[in-house]
C-alpha cells in the first residue's frame, strides 16, 4: 500500500478546518459568563444610544448622527467575534470552517477599517463645529453627512476585498491548522501558511497605512487645530465647553487607535499572550465603552436617556 505525500494534493486537499486558540478548560464557565456580560453590554448600550438619538428630535445633528452610526459599527464589529469566541469557550469547539473563517476575517476587517474612516469623519465634524461655528449648518448639510457615513461603510468593505483575496489563496500544509488566535484575522492566518507570504505582509502593512495610520495621522492633525482654537477662547468656561464636545471622541480615538496599531503593525519580540490580550481588546474594547463614555460625559445623550427611561417606566406602570 503505497501513500501519496501531503503536497501532492495541494487542491484536493486543502485545509478544511482551522483550530482557533481556546481558553483553560477550568475556567471555561467563569470566562464564558463574562464574555456573554460584555457582549450584551455592548448590544444593549450602543442599541439605546442608536434608540435615543432616533427618538429624540434634539439629537438630530450631524454629530449625533456619526454617534448613531458608530454604534451601529460597534454592534456589527464586536458581533463578528465575541458569539464565536463564547461559544467555542462552553463547548470547548475550537474548530471553524476554513469558508467561516475568511467570512469573519471579511467582516471582520471591513468593519474595523470602516471605523477607522468614520472616526476620521467625526474629527472633521468636530473641526467644523470649533473652528467654524457660523458655516457649521452650510457646511454639515444632510446629503453630505450621508454621504460620509456611507463613504465609511463601503470604503471598509472594499479595502477587505484584497485582505480576503489574499487570505483565500495562502496555503496550508495540514488538514486542520492551528492558529494562535481566538478568532479569524489575517495576522494569525499570515503565520501559520505554508507558501510565501512576504507579499500578504507588505499588503498588511500598504493596507494598514493608508486604512489605519493615515486617518489617524488626520484626526492628531485636526485635534491639533481644534485644541489651537479653543486656547484662543478668552474664558475658560467657553474652552471648557469647547473641549467636552470633542473630549469624549478623544478618548474613543485614542482607544481604538492604539490597540489596533499595537495589534497589526505593532513592534514584534512580545509573548504570545500579551499579543492575544492585546488583539482581544482591540476587538472589544472600543464597543463595550462607547456607551459608557458617551453617556457619562454627554449630557445631551444622558439626559435624553434619562427622559426616555422614565417615560418608560411611567407608561409600564
Amino acid at each position: 500500500m503505497s501513500f501519496t505525500p501531503l503536497h501532492v494534493y495541494k487542491n484536493q486537499t486543502m485545509v478544511k478546518n482551522i483550530l482557533l486558540l481556546n481558553f483553560s478548560n477550568d475556567r471555561f464557565f467563569i470566562i464564558t459568563f463574562l464574555l456573554s456580560l460584555i457582549y450584551c453590554t455592548i448590544l444593549i448600550g450602543n442599541f439605546c444610544i442608536f434608540i435615543i438619538i432616533r427618538v429624540e428630535t434634539h439629537l438630530h445633528t450631524p454629530m449625533y448622527f456619526f454617534l448613531s452610526n458608530l454604534s451601529v459599527l460597534d454592534i456589527c464589529y464586536s458581533s463578528t467575534t465575541l458569539p464565536i469566541i463564547t461559544f467555542n469557550c462552553a463547548t470547548g469547539n475550537k474548530r471553524i470552517s476554513l469558508v467561516n473563517c475568511i467570512a469573519q476575517l471579511y467582516l471582520f476587517v471591513s468593519l474595523g477599517g470602516a471605523e477607522c474612516i468614520l472616526l476620521a469623519v467625526m474629527a472633521y465634524d468636530r473641526f467644523v463645529a470649533i473652528c467654524n461655528p457660523l458655516r457649521y449648518p452650510v457646511v454639515m448639510r444632510i446629503k453630505l453627512c450621508a454621504g460620509l457615513a456611507a463613504a465609511s461603510w463601503l470604503s471598509g468593505f472594499f479595502n477587505s476585498i484584497l485582505h480576503t483575496v489574499m487570505a483565500s489563496k495562502l496555503e496550508f500544509c495540514q488538514l486542520e491548522k492551528s492558529v494562535n488566535q481566538f478568532f479569524c484575522d489575517v495576522p494569525s492566518l499570515v503565520q501559520v501558511a505554508c507558501n510565501s507570504t512576504k507579499a500578504s505582509k507588505i499588503l498588511i502593512y500598504v493596507v494598514s497605512v493608508f486604512v489605519g495610520f493615515t486617518p489617524f495621522l488626520y484626526i492628531v492633525i485636526t485635534y491639533i487645530q481644534i485644541i489651537s482654537n479653543i486656547m484662543k477662547i478668552k474664558s475658560s468656561e467657553g474652552q471648557w465647553k469647547a473641549f467636552s464636545t470633542c473630549s469624549s471622541h478623544l478618548i474613543v480615538v485614542t482607544l481604538f487607535f492604539s490597540t489596533g496599531i499595537f495589534h497589526y503593525v505593532g513592534p514584534t519580540g512580545y509573548s504570545i499572550e500579551l499579543e492575544n490580550v492585546a488583539s482581544l481588546l482591540y476587538s472589544i474594547l472600543t464597543p463595550v465603552v462607547n456607551p459608557i463614555i458617551y453617556c457619562l460625559r454627554n449630557k445631551d445623550v444622558k439626559g435624553a436617556l434619562r427622559k426616555y427611561f422614565w417615560r418608560v417606566y411611567f407608561l409600564i406602570l
